[in-house]
């Protein structure tokens, strides 16, 4: 077994390492994928169609200084060089060589400051856009005012490898809680046993529907749609064989025949299937040691992948639909600890995005000479969170209503970063 890197931390975002996670996820890998059911051109028809987010999420923190705040030949700088990109005047760490020649197509974010340097309240504001409440996710906001009714597929769904089982619908409907899937595999707990004959399964369902009228009778109707409309939306999914096959080995060359390669590529066909919201997780970026080391392999696996996918939604005309947001709980340390590592920092930290609503290769913000405070355009998770809806063409100062209550979309005392809407 590796040896394990990342020993400042007991939650579950340090229980696994990257190479733990490399072994395992090819054996996920190999058991199945998604193929692609789009050419370009039919793709590119997606232009009239529905907005939908993509979010590549980083798990546990990136750095920063090793992205897209780069501070060469400072005191916290680090080791590595900035490097040009495709936006002239715009440098990004030299571990990112892929990404920096797509960066006209994203803008980034240098100034955000979620006052946390705590995993789940960190991922939570990012999400939320809220640091408290029982708010819906990002995700299931998108589903909620973007899916389309007739659309049979589930409208949130994260790929991932292991989890941290949030409540994202928070007060909206079941219908709009994230559906995990497990790498590449089918939605677990719905494949019917070996074994059991499907005229078992059959009856299996009839009575399950026949005990939902039941547990209905004496409550409320919409509460039972709303957990069936979630239940046959997985099963719809299910349902489909076709894209639980063999993924392309010519499509895997350019994304790379690593887990996270085999995510993305899944990523890719459910936006071109019409997922109004996906999320794709890359694990493994809660640096408390090797810092440097650890960031180099991490994201060399990240970057080329990335930049296909990125490409590819570009190429096949889905781009200006399609919000694409680059995120982590929180970034690293501008000090390097005694284990050559970097610790939580949520005071001054960087994402990137870019797509549907978004002006391409901007800079929002700035940090200091050494990269420890914000220094310019500070922003946090309800800023991000505004941004995010306005971009897509939901009104985030407007309300959801709730049994004739208002709630707030967005965070009301937060705006959307205008300098960054198109």
């Amino acid at each position: 077994m590796a040896t394990r890197r990342n020993t400042g931390c007991h939650a579950i975002d340090h229980h696994v390492t990257r190479r733990q996670f490399m072994g395992t996820g090819a054996m996920a890998g190999a058991m199945a994928g998604f193929g692609s059911l789009l050419t370009p051109a039919m793709a590119g028809e997606m232009k009239s169609k529905q907005k939908q987010i993509l979010q590549v999420y980083l798990q546990g923190g990136v750095s920063q200084f090793e992205s897209w705040d780069p501070k060469p030949g400072t005191k916290y700088g680090g080791p590595f060089r900035p490097i040009s990109t495709s936006v002239p005047g715009l440098q990004i760490c030299e571990l990112l060589p892929y990404t920096a020649q797509k960066m006209h197509l994203l803008s980034v974010v240098r100034s955000i400051n979620l006052a946390t340097d705590d995993h789940t309240v960190g991922r939570l504001f990012m999400e939320k856009g809220r640091k408290n409440g029982d708010y819906p996710f990002v995700g299931a906001v998108a589903s909620k005012y973007l899916s389309a009714a007739d659309n049979p597929l589930p409208g949130y769904v994260h790929i991932t490898t292991r989890g941290i089982v949030d409540q994202t619908a928070g007060f909206l409907q079941s219908k709009h809680e994230m559906m995990r899937l497990e790498g590449v595999k089918p939605p677990t707990n719905l494949q019917r046993p070996e074994g059991v004959p499907a005229e078992l399964a059959v009856r299996a369902e009839g009575l399950r529907k026949q005990l939902n009228n039941q547990f209905g009778g004496k409550r409320s109707r919409a509460l039972i749609d709303s957990y069936d409309t979630s239940f046959e939306q997985a099963q719809q999914l299910m349902a489909r064989a076709d894209l639980f096959e063999k993924q392309d080995e010519k499509e895997l060359d350019r994304y790379g025949h690593h887990w996270f390669g085999r995510r993305c590529l899944l990523a890719r066909t459910l936006l071109e299937e019409g997922v109004t919201c996906v999320k794709v997780t890359h694990h493994g970026y809660d640096t408390h040691a090797e810092n440097f080391n650890f960031h180099v392999e991490q994201l060399d696996e990240f970057d080329k992948t990335f930049a296909t996918l990125l490409g590819d939604i570009e190429d096949r005309g889905m781009l200006e639909n399609v919000l694409v947001v680059i995120y982590s709980e929180f970034g690293r340390t501008p000090k390097v600890n005694h284990k050559y590592g970097r610790d939580h920092w949520g005071k001054s930290f960087s994402i990137a995005l870019g797509g549907c609503g978004i002006q391409p290769g901007a800079v929002i913000g700035a940090t200091n000479e050494d990269g420890t405070e914000v220094s310019e355009r500070e922003v946090d998770g309800a800023h991000l969170f505004h941004t995010y809806m306005q971009a897509v063409g939901i009104d985030s100062h407007s309300n959801h209503q709730l049994d004739g209550r208002a709630v707030p979309i967005g965070d009301p005392v937060a705006a959307p970063i205008k300098e960054l809407l198109a």
